[in-house]
């Protein structure tokens, strides 16, 4: 069997089913792992210190996201972009899309952090969840083309069956 006719054989009846059959590979597919540890590292966002500000005595005072309207708006709208990605595994190619809108959003979110670090880099003391939506976007954008091969997958083979006929 050459191998061609082996990697034909191997997409047919070992690859192309599990993608086909959306009943139960919302768990089976990496990248609903990869949508759901990225709306946890989102999600807990909630509950994480931005920055600390020591004061001229030694107390501290902390500064959480929830504090500031602007951030918890975003993080609002990253969480439920993050939620419909995850629950949209029956159509992959939308999957992607909101994926790439979430990376886009995470993105533009951790340049906002960048630049409130820059500004405030003196006098604020920045935890380390600073960088939670970089790795966010990073695995979204993993995420998002593992559901753009499934979803061209699909319509490669919707498209060669159409031609059978």
């Amino acid at each position: 069997m050459s191998i061609l006719k082996f990697s034909v054989f191997s997409f047919y009846f070992l690859h192309l089913p599990f993608i086909l059959d959306n009943r139960h590979t919302m768990y089976k597919k990496i990248q609903t792992y990869l949508i759901g540890a990225a709306t946890i590292l989102t999600a807990s966002m909630f509950f994480c210190r931005l920055a600390t500000i020591i004061g001229p005595e030694g107390d501290d005072l902390s500064i959480m996201y929830y504090e500031k309207p602007p951030f918890i708006v975003m993080l609002i709208m990253l969480l439920s972009a993050g939620v419909c990605a995850l629950f949209s595994y029956k159509s992959p190619l939308l999957q992607s899309r909101v994926c790439m809108i979430s990376v886009l959003m995470l993105v533009g979110f951790q340049l906002w952090l960048g630049i409130d670090f820059m500004k405030y880099h003196k006098e604020l003391i920045f935890s380390s969840t600073i960088l939670f939506p970089l790795v966010s976007a990073a695995l979204n954008l993993v995420a998002a083309r593992k559901s753009m091969v499934d979803g061209m997958t699909i319509e490669a083979y919707k498209a060669m069956k159409k031609t059978r006929r």
